[in-house]
């Protein structure tokens, strides 16, 4: 049976006028910001007004680390939120935005796929309503105010040696990695050592996602830290007097995104770092907002649940003060027997073993989950190739974990394929069972918490750091950024930095690269193994077969 692509069914869809679907939340006219007819932002007044609101039940959805195989995690979300709504639920969405350079490299969109997706899907993956534009706009200006100053005399006595504030674009390009600045004579400037980063891993999109309202925004741009001197004291952004500008940059791109699923039922897109080498959530902004217009808000972290249910949990939540009342835990067929040892081309051939063999990497990521005191429900998104005898035995093994696992086929009916999954969920949510709180205490030693983490999430031995990073931890607990969270970059393909190495590892060490200090995101992020804050583009990227047709339509998106 030939099945129609991701964005065939997109572009058949259904949709209503953007105001109809705020108008189901008790968003009125007034209050929105049409881009169009089919998205919209949500003004600051009514943002403000809502709060008042009773909160409603929040879901995360979170998975297994990614195979090739494919999982369908943001699908699942999608899928959830509409099979609430099916049962007679109030529900909303909340998912991040895509980033352009995944989309035009190899791991593909973050709208959802095939009967549960969120659109306009074209626009979503990207340049939607222009809030990365906005994010790599104010960091840059920041980034172009530093060199500034030192050219004109350097007040401040920022060593150059000791700029940490890079360049951003959203795009992959391993090119801008390491680049020398300010060649070419006295006109251009002192030449010194810089590089790029993709937007997503920003400082600026990590404090977008997490700042309360304009003056937090502001407040915490002001906090990032730029340079040093000799002295080894902090240049702030506010030293510099960027932090005005930039929050006037990013005045819009803190409205969350209003659009709709297939089945026309409301979804915030908003914010998107990456969950390997950031913090990996949708906006505090748009997760608070729409617990408080529905009963049930769905949203996800990015890749893995030992990397973004991680830092939703230890980072968003205790940031935002936030509570899920339960988790869901995304698997499927195809990724529990590629973890079982079988070749991608071999897996629409039935091979119970080889599920059972790869299944010890969901039962990790339950007992983890499960770690934070929230109920797990594994949801299997439903493959066509999939055997019920296969299916079995993922039930009969999360059955063993003392959680459940149920079918679901939302990629193939929507809701009516979630249902099932919906109304477990809504029993669970509603019963009250989560006793949620982090996994490691705000006064607990940086080491530590990275230790914590090791330990308990990745299964680590040991973890490897010089005495660089072990001085430079304590030199940061000295100056009073102990209580800080911390963002491990960390490969997602598996427990360990080795991302060849899948299913359940033990026995391995987590190498410390490097730390870098986010004082106004309010982490220390850790870049772990061989993990690249600026990804390359693979031998065959996607943009290679992204075009126009005769029609002027998008081709080869997805």
């Amino acid at each position: 049976m030939a099945y129609k692509t991701d964005i065939e069914i997109a572009r058949e869809a259904n949709k209503k006028p953007i105001q109809e679907i705020g108008k189901k939340l008790g968003i009125s006219e007034k209050d929105l910001v049409p881009y169009g007819h089919d998205k919209a932002k949500i003004s600051a007044e009514f943002i403000e007004q809502s709060k008042k609101n009773k909160s409603g039940k929040l879901i995360l959805v979170t998975a297994i680390n990614p195979t090739p195989a494919g999982e369908g995690k943001t699908t699942t979300t999608v899928g959830l939120g509409d099979g609430l709504n099916r049962i007679g639920k109030n529900a909303m969405i909340c998912i991040r935005e895509a980033s352009l350079g995944p989309c035009f490299g190899m791991k593909g969109g973050a709208a959802g796929g095939g009967m549960a997706q969120v659109v306009p899907m074209e626009d979503m993956n990207l340049h939607f309503t222009g809030d990365f534009h906005a994010i790599t706009s104010a960091h840059n200006l920041l980034s172009a105010m530093i060199d500034n100053h030192i050219y004109w005399g350097n007040e401040l006595e920022i060593d150059q040696r000791r700029v940490t504030w890079k360049r951003v674009m959203d795009m992959n390009d391993r090119a801008l990695r390491d680049i020398v600045t300010s060649l070419g004579g006295v006109p251009n400037g002192f030449p010194r050592q810089a590089g790029f980063d993709i937007t997503v891993a920003s400082e600026v999109m990590a404090i977008l996602c997490l700042a309360l309202d304009l003056q937090d925004l502001e407040k915490r741009l002001g906090d990032i830290i730029v340079a040093y001197r000799r002295d080894r004291t902090p240049v702030y952004c506010r030293d510099i007097k960027a932090d005005g500008a930039m929050t006037v940059l990013l005045k819009d791109a803190m409205q969350p995104n209003l659009v709709q699923t297939l089945e026309n039922n409301a979804a915030f897109v908003h914010g998107g770092p990456f969950a390997n080498i950031a913090h990996g959530c949708n906006s505090v902004v748009a997760t608070k907002t729409a617990l408080k217009l529905t009963d049930y808000v769905v949203t996800e972290a990015g890749f893995g649940a030992d990397l973004g249910a991680e830092k939703f949990m230890n980072i968003k939540c205790r940031k935002a003060d936030l509570a899920p009342s339960v988790v869901v835990l995304v698997a499927t067929v195809r990724a529990m027997k590629m973890n079982g040892g079988v070749a991608k081309a071999d897996l629409g051939t039935e091979n119970v073993a080889a599920v059972r063999d790869g299944c010890p990497n969901l039962g990790r990521h339950i007992e983890n989950l499960k770690s934070f005191g929230v109920p797990v429900v594994v949801a299997i998104n439903h493959f066509v190739t999939d055997t019920d005898a296969e299916v079995d035995a993922i039930k009969e093994f999360v059955a063993a974990q003392g959680s459940e696992a149920i079918l679901s086929k939302h990629w193939e009916f929507g809701s009516e394929g979630s249902a099932d999954l919906a109304t477990r969920v809504a029993e669970i949510a509603d019963a009250d069972m989560a006793n949620f709180a982090p996994i490691y205490p705000d006064d607990m030693r940086l080491m530590e918490k990275i230790e914590t983490i090791a330990k308990r999430i990745y299964r680590a031995d040991e973890v490897l750091a010089d005495k660089k990073i072990r001085s430079q931890l304590k030199d940061w607990e000295e100056q009073g950024y102990g209580d800080l969270p911390v963002c491990m970059a960390k490969t997602q393909y598996s427990f360990s930095t080795d991302p060849n190495l899948r299913g359940a590892p033990t026995g391995h060490s987590l190498p410390i690269r490097e730390v870098r200090l986010s004082a106004g995101a309010g982490f220390i992020v850790v870049v772990c193994g061989e993990i690249m804050t600026m990804p390359g583009l693979p031998r065959v990227p996607s943009s290679e077969a992204i075009c126009l047709n005769a029609d002027n339509q998008i081709d080869g998106l997805f």
